[in-house]
């Protein structure tokens, strides 16, 4: 992570962590960077340029969304790129007009799960991936004041000039071309099934019941009246007990929960029980290993899946990977080894034949593809997964690499991973945003969960690494 982009984009408080000025001088650097990119490729002979860098921005419903657009779209055009404007939709959708209309880069105004006065700029490539490390460390750079590009330093980005300056284009018809791929990928009729869709206030809104209308559900949808201040609050992925009760008091068959940007979904069954991430993953796992349809027989996972899921995945022969915490090196995983499924336990869901993102309503349009190949419903269809209790203690501590790697500490992570067996499992790792290591325990009773966890935290404390 750099020091204005995680794993997720630049995020912050708007106009406090993350300011106007931030998101112009994002724009000035992109539309001068993707430009230069054209003129030395085709001074090179590589590539005609074929005009200005063109960049497709979506955003969230957020009331800074707007600011952010315009501050974005402002240093867009001033060095010369031409900016295409999706309005209020989704991250995935951006990704996928990015690729599939060979835009030189997108960006998505949003930040996600969090409260509506937070709000993040997140960059994605041509292809529709999570834009390289080596192009964010530039753009870093030059919020810094530091411009070193293609091999030398430039004292200040140049303006664009007359009919050299770029212009903005209303581009809803992507996000409708986005809406009707989502159709597309719709293998069954879903008449007679009832839905419900919470939105969460969110990008979702106004895209979510049109794909689940159009395939024949009778869909109902709550917190979809967005007012810029009430994205993710008590709804949503993030709060999946409004939905829990609403698919009982409704009497549906399903329910999916989005984020703020529905790059994630949770689902609830018909009996009000939340299908988590890694139940998306074991039921679409085992769907395509029945089928035939599990390249490499590997489902990618991040470290905090729940040890149920590698037993449940044993017992099918389904081979596993783990990664650090992420979508993105969920994908970077998947990438590099050709596997078609991958996700979070978050919800953070990975299709990779149809999508180069994590896609909420994707996911639960393939959830619901299972449903209807199988005629069986959802609790039914996650009942084979036990889910193992968990207990997580975060320890705030003066130094974090040195709490973790303690001799003492690693010696009381051993003895417990050693007393668990194949029971159980431990992990200890530190949070990449914030100034904690976290202790957690995933065994078959909450108590000895509870146990194990308090002797490593327990070791922690005495070698005096907790901050007071």
């Amino acid at each position: 992570m750099g020091k204005y982009f995680g794993t997720d984009g630049f995020r912050g408080e708007a106009n406090i962590t993350l300011t106007a000025d931030h998101a112009y001088k994002v724009g000035r650097f992109l539309g001068w960077y993707y430009n230069e990119k054209r003129r030395r490729a085709a001074a090179e002979g590589l590539a005609p340029q074929q005009g200005p860098a063109r960049i497709v921005i979506g955003k969230d419903t957020r009331r800074s969304s707007y600011m952010f657009e315009y501050s974005l779209v402002g240093g867009l055009v001033a060095s010369g790129a031409d900016a295409y404007l999706l309005h209020v939709t989704t991250t995935p959708s951006v990704a996928y007009i990015a690729r599939v209309d060979n835009f030189d880069c997108g960006i998505m105004i949003s930040a996600s799960h969090n409260p509506y006065y937070d709000n993040g700029i997140k960059l994605i490539n041509g292809q529709g991936e999570k834009m390289d490390e080596e192009t964010i460390s530039l753009v870093e750079a030059y919020l810094d004041g530091n411009l070193e590009a293609f091999g030398q330093k430039w004292e200040e980005l140049p303006f664009a000039h007359r009919d050299k300056i770029g212009c903005t284009v209303d581009y809803i018809s992507g996000r409708n071309r986005y809406i009707g791929y989502l159709i597309s990928l719709g293998m069954y009729s879903f008449r007679g099934v009832k839905v419900g869709l919470d939105c969460a206030n969110g990008s979702s809104w106004n895209i979510a019941k049109a794909v689940f209308d159009a395939l024949g559900a009778t869909t109902y949808v709550i917190n979809a009246e967005p007012n810029g201040l009430n994205i993710n609050l008590n709804a949503g992925s993030t709060h999946i007990e409004g939905l829990q009760k609403f698919v009982v008091e409704k009497g549906l068959d399903v329910g999916f929960a989005y984020d703020g940007d529905a790059d994630r979904c949770l689902c609830v069954d018909e009996k009000g029980n939340v299908v988590t991430g890694d139940h998306i993953l074991y039921i679409y796992g085992r769907y395509m290993k029945e089928r035939g349809k599990l390249v490499t027989n590997t489902v990618v996972t991040t470290v905090m899946s729940n040890f149920g899921l590698y037993k449940a995945f044993d017992e099918l022969d389904i081979d596993y990977a783990k990664t650090a915490v992420g979508d993105k090196y969920v994908y970077e995983y998947m990438q590099q080894h050709g596997s078609r499924i991958g996700g979070e336990q978050s919800g953070h869901i990975i299709f990779s034949k149809y999508a180069s993102t994590g896609d909420g309503i994707l996911t639960s349009l393939k959830l619901m593809e299972v449903m209807m190949a199988r005629k069986k419903p959802m609790s039914e269809l996650a009942a084979p997964l036990a889910i193992y209790p968990q207990v997580l203690e975060n320890v705030k501590v003066t130094d974090k690499a040195a709490a973790q790697n303690d001799p003492d500490v690693q010696a009381a992570v051993q003895a417990v991973a050693a007393e668990l067996g194949d029971t159980g499992r431990i992990l200890v790792r530190e949070s990449g945003t914030e100034p904690l290591v976290r202790v957690m325990v995933e065994a078959p009773s909450k108590e000895t969960c509870q146990k194990y966890v308090d002797q490593v935290v327990d070791v922690i404390r005495k070698k005096g690494y907790e901050q007071a």
